[in-house]
């Protein structure tokens, strides 16, 4: 079963066809019979709702705090914005090759003709450069030539916005109906003033480092003091930190999506950050007292799940830490009513970087039972642990969270268990 539409997908898919409702009508008229006509109108179609796509993906782009929970939280937003963003890509391709086939059958002199006109046809011209950005901006977010640094992505998606003002410069003249274009442009062009010019001054807090805690060699829990007002938080929920200690060796000012470990109303926070990348790696030692900015929160982690049916939760590695608060906000909190399990997947024991506390907790709460489980002992998860540890997993919501291995590994190991897709709920920040 797929999950069901959240309603700011479905807000997001009634603005992509806007245009082609209004203009539809209009379409229809002025094109002639047979092949040549049917491809011309295909071509135009195809062309517009990938500019449409264009603009409400950039629309997607603006990270505003609660607004990711109208399309289930901020990664599912995030692979919402990337589908569309390669949907649109296609469709305008498709556009071209649709408009010279055409025109096939009247010479091929002509296609050539349609694709590659005069230079003074500059509005044709347009579409190629619009074109040619767009596949040089989307090209790392499909691997197109590999792996590319994070930061390096992000700048080279400044290029969106070009490409969305010369698309817009090509298709806007021949059409007999601009207002919905001119409201999508205006949403996209808001979007992207908000990300880039306006929330790295407006909507990041400051914070300065309080204790640096080492849970194994390559993992630290930070903890971090705020400067002024407090961010408030929900358990699941992560934050954008962008560290401003000049000692650092990497990721000076950059900003990276961490989860928050610490109970909701806690006077400071925590963050678990495991050292996966230079800029986690370089938070290791990052210096007591620097300072910190942190943005959001985002995220609807436990929200997506039903809350009138108990609860299995499946973490692993750095993926523990949303657990984590809330076990945190169970003990700090008069506790709660339902059963929750929790199975602490980890490579070994000493890789288990919460688990003292977290059985801690257990001990105080029977309403959370711990089941740890060392893959070097016995293996990857299977179905016998569950069904010894949970034996009504099945009816259970699951919430699983860590890296995507594990989470492809569980996805297929549950589906062959015959658990509903609808009552597994995940997270990972594989935003890319």
């Amino acid at each position: 079963m797929r999950q069901r539409l959240a309603p700011g997908e479905l807000l997001a898919l009634a603005l992509i066809l806007l245009p082609l409702a209004v203009a539809l009508p209009r379409l229809w008229l002025g094109y002639g019979p047979g092949w040549g006509g049917a491809l011309t109108l295909l071509g135009r179609l195809s062309g517009m709702l990938g500019l449409a796509m264009m603009l409400v993906t950039a629309a997607l782009s603006v990270r505003l705090p609660a607004l990711d929970a109208w399309f289930g939280g901020l990664p599912r937003l995030w692979r919402l914005h990337r589908r569309l963003g390669f949907g649109a890509f296609m469709l305008i391709l498709l556009h071209v090759l649709l408009l010279a086939f055409a025109a096939l059958p009247q010479s091929l002199a002509m296609a050539v003709t349609l694709l590659f006109p005069p230079p003074a046809d500059w509005l044709t011209w347009t579409g190629w450069l619009a074109l040619l950005l767009l596949v040089v901006f989307l090209a790392p977010t499909f691997q197109f030539f590999g792996p590319i640094h994070y930061q390096n992505w992000k700048r080279l998606h400044l290029l969106s916005v070009p490409t969305l003002a010369l698309a817009l410069l090509h298709t806007l003249p021949p059409l007999a109906s601009p207002w919905p274009w001119w409201l999508l442009a205006t949403l996209a062009a808001l979007a992207l003033l908000w990300r880039k010019g306006l929330s790295p001054w407006l909507a990041r807090r400051p914070y300065r480092v309080a204790e640096v805690r080492s849970l194994a060699p390559d993992v630290v829990e930070l903890v971090l003091r705020p400067e002024r007002r407090p961010l408030r938080h929900r358990a699941g929920q992560f934050v954008y930190l962008s560290p401003l200690d000049k000692g650092l060796a990497a990721g000076r000012g950059e900003e990276h999506p961490y989860t928050l470990s610490s109970a909701p109303g806690a006077p400071e926070l925590t963050l678990g950050i495991k050292a996966l990348g230079d800029a986690s790696r370089a938070l290791q030692s990052v210096a007591l007292g620097s300072r910190v900015l942190l943005e959001g929160p985002y995220g609807a982690f436990f929200e997506q799940a039903d809350p009138g049916r108990k609860q299995l939760w499946l973490g692993g590695g750095i993926g523990i830490t949303p657990f984590v608060a809330a076990a945190r906000e169970l003990d700090a909190g008069p506790g709660k009513e339902e059963e929750v399990v929790l199975c602490y997947l980890a490579n070994r024991p000493e890789r288990a970087y919460y688990l003292e506390e977290l059985a801690d907790i257990a001990a105080r709460h029977s309403s959370l039972r711990l089941a740890p489980h060392y893959v070097s002992e016995r293996g990857p998860l299977a179905l016998d642990f569950l069904e010894q540890q949970c034996p009504d997993f099945r009816e259970r919501e699951l919430l699983i969270c860590g890296p995507p291995p594990m989470i492809h590994h569980l996805l297929r190991l549950l589906a062959g268990a015959g658990v509903p897709r609808a009552h597994i709920h995940t997270e990972a920040f594989d935003f890319l």
